[in-house]
């Protein structure tokens, strides 16, 4: 499979002069405190937050939540983020009156402010820009144990074997899709038991669901996510897996994440 390169939609929209120090500016000062790096990284990146900005924003561009004053001298839009003290916090722009050679932007990130800040009240007092909608179908945020639930195991399979744990990459077919069967099974058990353990998660423009895939014996905890949608009222379908982080990601963008089994 050929590995797409990425493309921020946020650096296309504007210029960030000082962007890793307004990120750790944002994680370490502003924002209400939360792990933004994944626990085997060695060094600080805040990279789950980069992936948080980038994605947030290209919701809010769907919905038109990106907000311009009358002249487009100014931009900003809802992070999504709090302070500690509960207070919004927003990406602010201003005219990129004098660019540098290659950059073809109109905007240049000037600060993440919260609510209450002056230059944001200046410009933006009444069109204050709202957070992005995850929840027009709030019944896809939970599992509905009535319904059926039917992987495609060869999809799975063919797709993400290198997602699996090394110690199954070689296994043979059919150890491997006793070893999936089982762990699909005993995911299914629990979302039964507790609707919790299903986590939403938000991508292509979708609401799917989480499901950890426990595929190492006699470990209890999960090796990758099962990724479920909903087909119907009474199907549930899932062809493919992610690892840990890729699941992280994902839910992060809808909540911050209150979970026994994915966690940063």
């Amino acid at each position: 499979m050929v590995k797409k390169n990425f493309h921020s939609e946020l650096f296309s929209f504007a210029f960030f002069p000082r962007y890793e120090a307004s990120i750790a500016e944002l994680a370490d000062n502003l924002a209400a405190k939360e792990d933004w790096d994944f626990s085997d990284k060695v060094t600080k990146t805040n990279s789950i937050l980069k992936n948080y900005i980038e994605f947030t924003f290209r919701k809010l561009q769907q919905e038109k939540k990106v907000i311009f004053t009358a002249d487009n001298k100014f931009a900003c839009f809802n992070t999504g983020l709090v302070t500690e003290n509960l207070e919004d916090i927003f990406a602010f722009f201003e005219e990129y009156k004098s660019p540098k050679q290659g950059f073809t932007t109109s905007f240049c990130f000037r600060g993440f402010v919260k609510k209450s800040d002056n230059i944001l009240l200046r410009h933006f007092s009444h069109s204050i820009p709202d957070i992005a909608n995850f929840f027009d179908k709030p019944e896809l945020l939970i599992f509905n144990p009535k319904c059926d639930l039917i992987p495609d195991l060869d999809h799975i399979i063919g797709d993400n074997l290198s997602r699996f744990p090394t110690h199954l990459q070689s296994a043979d077919d059919a150890e491997l899709r006793r070893q999936l069967v089982g762990a699909i099974d005993e995911a299914r058990k629990k979302v039964r038991s507790n609707y919790k353990i299903a986590i939403p998660q938000y991508y292509d423009s979708k609401i799917q669901l989480l499901l950890p895939l426990c595929l190492t014996s006699g470990s209890s905890n999960p090796d990758l996510a099962l990724v479920v949608h909903k087909l119907n009222d009474a199907t549930y379908t899932a062809r493919t897996c992610l690892t840990l982080k890729m699941a992280y990601n994902n839910a992060r963008l809808i909540v911050k994440l209150q979970s026994d089994w994915l966690k940063p």
